[in-house]
This record gives C-alpha cells, structure tokens and sequence, in this order.
C-alpha cells in the first residue's frame, strides 16, 4: 500500500446532488480534515432541495461534520431524479462555485455512479475544476454499483462512529430507507478499511491525478 500525502489543505469543494450525500460519501474525510486544519474553507454545493426540510438537514449536518471549518453551503431548488433534465442550471451552479474558490480538493460524486444525479454531477465537474484533485465518492444504494477503488482515506474508529452518529442524528427524513443503517455504514467503511490495512476508511476514485515526484 502506497501512501500519499497532499501539500497543505485550505480550502476545500465538497458536492452533491442531493442532500445528504455529501455527508455519506466524504463524511469521515470531513470530520478528519476540519479537526486537523481548524480554520479551513469549505465551500459546499447541493443541487437539489433548496428550501425544504432538506435544506434544513444539511446545513445542520455540515456544519457539525465541517467543525471550526469556515463553511459556506449553497442548496439549489433543481427537481431531485431530473438532474439531466436540467443540465444548463446544473452547470451554472457548478460554475458560479468554481469562480469564488480556488480548491485544494474536490469532493464529488463518481462518474460512474448508476444514480442520474449523481452521475450527471459527477461529469460537469472537470469542465469547471479542471487542474485540481478530484476524489470521487461512493454511496452505497439498491443499484449494487460499488466497484474496485484506488483512492482511500482512513477513518480512526473515533471518527467512524461519529459519522455513523450524525448521519443518523441529522437526517431524520431518511431513516425510513431500508439502506440507511448503521450496519451499511460501517460495514462499507469497514471493507474499504480491510482493503488499506486499516480498521475503517473511506474510498474514492480518481480520474486524473498528475505528481511531481521529482518537486
């Protein structure tokens, strides 16, 4: 297992079509990053639920998962399951993020997730980040789409049960779905913890990493 460590994080992009999956995919990685760098900018983007109960969910959400973090969260009102429908709004949002940030890392959802949304997110993102890491996140769901990662981030088992905790604490609007469990939590954030040699991680895929190994 190789290990590979960034310079020094700021300021941080985190995506997601829906509320809620931002904390599911990168949650961990949050927490783990905003307590190690107290003061760092996160500016988050969710497509979907813009003056709903969801809204009110995430932002609650984020900010306990973003803690000392200098978060700036914006929820768009675009149709949740319409996301390509909507393509032109989609990719304005994308870009108006993209022209107030300049990100040491994106988090965003996979280009191969089966979900639409996701998906659709997923490939708008290089046409607006298009020389910063992108790590790509996974959410466990009935499509049965998780794959072979290459990317992890470790989770202490401290930071592993505190996602699990707010994830549960601060979606009350999910906990009706038949996935949305501390058992699929953990158990992914266990496999992909065996799979790095730790207790808990979370994985992400990459599409284009560029290193300078001689820098």
């Amino acid at each position: 297992m190789i290990r590979l460590h960034t310079g020094r994080l700021d300021r941080i992009v985190a995506m997601g079509a829906h509320c809620d999956d931002i904390a599911i995919g990168a949650g961990g990685t949050l927490l783990a990053l905003c307590r190690a760098r107290p003061g760092v900018r996160v500016d988050a983007l969710v497509l979907t639920g813009g003056g709903s109960e969801r809204e009110r969910e995430e932002r609650a959400a984020l900010a306990a998962f973003c803690p000392d973090a200098d978060l700036r969260l914006t929820v768009h009102k675009l149709p949740d399951g319409r996301l390509p429908a909507h393509w032109e709004e989609a990719k304005a949002a994308v870009e108006e993020l993209r022209a107030r940030t300049e990100p040491d890392l994106v988090l965003a959802p996979r280009t191969d997730d089966a979900h639409q949304d996701h998906r659709g997110l997923a490939k708008l993102i290089p046409t607006a980040f298009r020389d910063h890491l992108v790590l790509g996140y996974e959410i466990v769901k009935w499509d049965g789409d998780l794959g072979r990662l290459a990317v992890y981030q470790p989770l202490s088992p401290e930071v592993a049960e505190e996602k699990v905790r707010l994830l549960q604490e601060h979606y009350p609007s999910q906990r009706h779905r038949p996935w949305y469990d501390r058992e699929a939590f953990l158990g992914l954030a266990r496999i992909r913890g065996i799979e790095c040699h730790e207790r808990y991680a979370e994985a992400f895929a990459v599409t284009k990493l560029t290193l300078n190994l001689g820098g």
